[in-house]
């Protein structure tokens, strides 16, 4: 609110949110919490005790229901461990789960699934910032991943069997520095190639949206190259 000028402190902030029915501020990594100021609007009077009650019960019935102040030992998600969670069991079924997340929105001439055994003797370039680039495969609120457990688009393909070539062409999203002669290069010599292309948190996440839905930088110029 404060930044939309419909408040003109934090303080006119924490009182005009909590009057209004909010009770939790998303406030990671703040230095300066809206919330730390309810203290004072509380001593001031803009607020009241049974106000702040009010707004407090419902957080703190949810976390007693969620169990957060329950003892370790009751908590049967205490002893799970990565022996657990990257149990072959499990990464197969997050391996399921993304197989059938996938959106195809055009396959021209049955182009897709690619086959090692329909490939066999011809040559892969992977080329673009998204490609083998393991920190921009992941979207805004992501957990932190263990890198050996991602698999780019490069290592995938290698993995199965593939003769691959590699260029990133530019090493950012932005693509404000590309290399037209390295992927011109690289794709002359495939027989098949996959272009891999987006934005990432460096260039859209929340606040930081975009005016237009083109290619960050120079990728439009990359996958003109690429396809010419």
């Amino acid at each position: 609110m404060l930044g939309h000028h419909y408040t003109r402190s934090f303080l006119e902030t924490a009182v005009a949110s909590v009057n209004a029915g909010c009770n939790l501020e998303l406030s990671y990594g703040m230095r300066n919490n809206v919330f730390m100021h309810i203290p004072q609007a509380l001593a001031m009077g803009n607020i009241t005790l049974q106000m702040l009650r009010d707004r407090v019960r419902p957080l703190f019935y949810t976390r007693m229901r969620l169990g957060e102040f329950d003892p370790p030992a009751m908590n049967p998600y205490s002893s799970l461990d990565l022996s657990v969670v990257q149990s072959p069991e499990h990464r197969n079924l997050s391996l399921e789960a993304a197989v059938k997340s996938f959106v195809l929105l055009k396959n021209v001439r049955g182009t897709l699934p690619l086959r090692a055994q329909d490939l066999s003797g011809q040559r892969l370039a992977v080329v673009g910032p998204f490609a083998d680039n393991p920190r921009v495969l992941f979207g805004d609120y992501a957990p932190v991943p263990e890198p050996q457990y991602i698999y780019t688009p490069r290592r995938g393909l290698k993995m199965l069997g593939f003769n691959v070539s590699f260029t990133a062409g530019c090493s950012k999203p932005r693509c404000q520095q590309y290399s037209r002669a390295e992927l011109v290069r690289v794709v002359g010599a495939a027989d098949v190639v996959l272009v891999c292309l987006g934005t990432g948190v460096d260039v859209e996440t929340e606040a930081r949206d975009r005016s237009d839905l083109s290619l960050p930088g120079h990728q439009l110029e990359l996958l003109q190259d690429a396809v010419q």
